[in-house]
């Protein structure tokens, strides 16, 4: 008996890492693509609801994201998914003075920024453990 429910808690475990670890890539998917959205006036509810998060749900992504020891590569995708929400919460409330046009490639910018540093710190990890 215990090592059936060991088993299956050992199981749970390995399934709670890799959800936790595919999550804010999905996250950084659903933001990239609802601020295309977002740029283009589309207003997509499905995708804000699947996707958006506030910063508590965030925090908490971080925390675990330290306590199981992800590497930096991992929490890029929380930083590109905060730096995005802070620049669209200050958008909203105080404005940018830049035009739509800007403000796309303002994003295009932050989001090409993160891609090639994700990329970087994902080869990085991946040619040191070999």
């Amino acid at each position: 008996m215990k090592t059936e429910e060991s088993s299956i808690n050992r199981r749970l475990y390995k399934i709670t890492l890799i959800v936790l670890k595919i999550i804010p890539m999905l996250l950084a998917l659903c933001t990239a693509i609802n601020t295309v959205f977002g740029m283009s006036n589309i207003d997509n509810a499905l995708l804000s609801y699947v996707g958006g998060v506030s910063f508590l749900p965030l925090l908490f992504l971080y925390l675990t994201s330290c306590v199981f020891r992800f590497c930096s590569y991992h929490r890029m995708f929380l930083h590109y998914v905060l730096l995005t929400n802070v620049i669209n919460i200050y958008d909203f409330y105080i404005g940018i003075p830049l035009s739509d046009k800007a403000m796309i490639e303002v994003y295009a910018v932050v989001t090409c920024v993160f891609a090639f540093v994700i990329l970087y710190l994902y080869r990085k990890t991946r040619c040191c453990k070999q």
